[in-house]
């Protein structure tokens, strides 16, 4: 990799960073190739990214943004895993290293505080953006579906009185 490569590099990670939320660490040391794209298969799945990168360059692409802090962690066969939803990328590195623990996970950050192992694996119990969402919109939705049945309730009512009232009258007329 020449110089120029190099800084393209650097430049290309320090965008990644000031676009994400997250960034975990991880040693995939052990790892086949197989399992590899498996792994970044989960991981963009939820919408974030996994890479292997060059140490260095990592700690260089660090300065100056929110994840300065994890530049102790990139020692040895590293990967991040990056994401603009906080829990995305925590939540599909904790699953898989569940299955397979050739993938340490050594920390990670979140909006510049500095998380360790525990930490990611407690922000990867915390439900997406995406689940999230949905669960505002259904908290949304159900008083309008209640305000709605509710109204609609007294005029069914009403509407059942009077058929009744009138099946009796038309009963009374032929008897």
């Amino acid at each position: 990799m020449n110089r120029d490569e190099k800084k393209e590099l650097v430049s290309r990670l320090q965008a990644e960073f000031g676009e994400s939320a997250v960034c975990i660490v991880t040693h995939y040391q052990g790892l086949t190739v197989a399992q590899m794209e498996t792994l970044r298969r989960k991981v963009r799945e939820v919408g974030a990214r996994f890479q292997v990168t060059k140490n260095r360059l990592t700690r260089l692409a660090l300065d100056g943004t929110e994840f300065e802090g994890l530049s102790d962690l990139f020692t040895g066969p590293t990967a991040i895993a990056t994401s603009a939803d906080p829990v995305a990328a925590a939540k599909a590195c904790v699953e898989f290293a569940k299955t397979n623990d050739k993938l340490v996970i050594l920390g990670g950050a979140m909006q510049g505080k500095v998380l360790d192992a525990e930490g990611v694996g407690n922000l990867a119990k915390l439900p997406s953006l995406d689940e999230l969402r949905a669960q505002l919109a259904g908290l949304i939705t159900t008083p309008a579906q209640r305000v709605a049945s509710v109204t609609q309730a007294p005029a069914g009512q009403l509407a059942r009185v009077l058929k009744a009232h009138a099946d009796a009258e038309s009963q009374g007329e032929a008897a």
